[in-house]
């Protein structure tokens, strides 16, 4: 193989290794008692709280471009870690999801995202469980 063709192999599994360290650094911090299942079953809401952050003209332009390219990975059907890989294959959603949402909150406040939340208050309760900064 040519030099070029090790470098980018090397690349790419370097960025695997980092991904998988990631996903495994992540499902550890999570709440104890959150399963995937829990983290699952609040992912419609959280579609539509991310549509309805991504539309609100009054949050930071970086803020709602992250929104928009989050919703963007959703929609798309190419993952990062394919969806039939059992566990990491939803996990990876999630974890993305989760990562967004924070930053979100340290941008532009837990109180934007409280008052465009479609779901239940108990959706609401998970979901600052799961990200660690909604309060």
């Amino acid at each position: 193989m040519n030099d070029w063709a090790w470098s980018l192999l090397s690349a790419v599994i370097g960025l695997i290794i980092v991904w998988v360290a990631l996903v495994i650094i992540l499902w550890l911090k999570r709440p104890d008692d959150m399963t995937l299942r829990d983290i699952m079953r609040l992912l419609p809401d959280v579609v539509r709280l991310v549509r309805r952050l991504a539309a609100d003209i009054t949050l930071p332009r970086g803020v709602r471009a992250r929104l928009w390219l989050l919703l963007g990975y959703l929609l798309s059907p190419i993952d990062l870690v394919p969806d039939f890989i059992p566990i990491l294959g939803w996990a990876d959603d999630a974890i993305i999801v989760v990562l967004v949402l924070r930053s979100t909150v340290r941008h532009a406040g837990a109180a934007a995202v409280t008052r465009h939340w479609p779901g239940s208050a108990d959706g609401l309760i998970a979901l600052q469980r799961l990200t660690g900064g909604l309060k």
